[in-house]
C-alpha cells in the first residue's frame, strides 16, 4: 500500500495500540481514505480467517496425564547430560520456530496483498458499471485503444480484441486500484462485463489467486511484469479461458 498512514498506523490500530486521540484520527483518515478502508477490511478478514481455522489442537488430558506417568525419570548422574539434551532440543525448536515464523509472515503478507487487491478491483468493477464510467474509449480496434495509453500510464499494456474466443473488446479506461495507476481493458462476454486491470508488478511475488467477492468473481495472475486481475459476474471458467488468451 502507498499511503504512508497506513503504513505506520494501520496494525497499531488492528492491535489497540493507539491511544484514544490516535485512533480517532485515524478513523476520520479511513473515511477519506479508500486505500487505508480496503487494507483495514483486508486485513480484519485474515486475522478471522485463521482465527476460524482453529489451527491447534489441544492435548485431552488423559494423554498428558499418561505421559507424565510414564515419562522415564533421569537418575542424578544423568542429570547434566539430559539438561544438555534437553538445551539443544529447545534451541532447534526455537530455531524452526524462526524459520517457519517468517515463512508465515510472507505468506500472510501475500495473502494480505492479494485480498486488498482484489477488494479494490471488485470496488472498480463496480463503479465502472454506473452510466458513462464504463470506457475512457470506446472501441473493439486494439490499434485504437493501445495508443490512447501512452502518456497516461508509465507502461504499455497488452491490448488485444478476443471477439474471435467470445470475448469481444470493448473498450478502455484509467483507474487506480489501492493507490496505484492501472489500464482497465474492457471486454464483453455474452450479456456480461469483464474489466481486466493492468498494473506493472510491483515484486517478484505479486501475489496471484482467485476468490469471489460480492457476487463477483475475480481472478489474479503475472506475466512478463504485469499483474492482471479480471473481474465480472461472468462464470469463473469464463474469467480462465480469458487468462488463458493472455497467456
Amino acid at each position: 500500500m502507498s499511503c504512508e498512514l497506513a503504513a505506520i498506523h494501520l496494525h497499531a490500530y488492528l492491535d489497540g495500540e493507539l491511544d484514544a486521540a490516535g485512533a480517532a484520527n485515524f478513523e476520520q483518515h479511513l473515511r477519506a481514505c479508500p486505500e487505508c478502508s480496503s487494507a483495514l477490511a483486508a486485513e480484519q478478514s485474515l486475522r478471522e480467517t485463521l482465527s476460524r481455522a482453529q489451527l491447534y489442537e489441544r492435548a485431552p488430558g488423559r494423554l498428558r496425564n499418561h505421559i507424565r506417568k510414564n515419562r522415564p525419570h533421569s537418575s542424578v548422574a544423568e542429570a547434566p547430560k539430559s539438561a544438555t539434551w534437553q538445551w539443544l532440543a529447545v534451541a532447534a525448536v526455537l530455531v524452526l520456530a524462526a524459520l517457519l515464523g517468517r515463512e508465515l509472515v510472507g505468506l500472510f503478507h501475500a495473502r494480505s496483498e492479494r485480498s486488498v487487491l482484489a477488494l479494490a478491483a471488485v470496488d472498480a468493477h463496480l463503479r465502472s458499471l454506473q452510466p458513462g464510467h464504463l470506457t475512457d474509449v470506446p472501441s473493439s480496434d486494439q490499434h485504437t485503444v493501445k495508443p490512447w495509453f501512452d502518456g497516461k500510464v508509465d507502461f504499455a499494456p497488452t491490448v488485444r480484441d478476443f471477439a474471435a474466443d467470445g470475448f469481444p473488446l470493448i473498450g478502455g479506461r484509467l483507474d487506480v486500484l489501492a493507490g496505484r495507476t492501472a489500464a482497465a481493458l474492457v471486454y464483453g462476454r455474452r450479456k456480461h462485463v469483464v474489466n481486466v486491470f493492468v498494473m506493472e508488478s510491483s515484486n517478484a511475488s505479486a501475489p496471484a489467486g482467485a476468490g469471489e467477492l460480492h457476487g463477483y468473481h475475480w481472478l489474479c495472475w503475472q506475466k512478463d511484469g504485469f499483474t492482471y486481475i479480471a473481474v465480472s459476474d461472468a462464470a469463473p471458467e469464463d474469467l480462465l479461458q480469458l487468462r488463458d488468451l493472455f497467456l
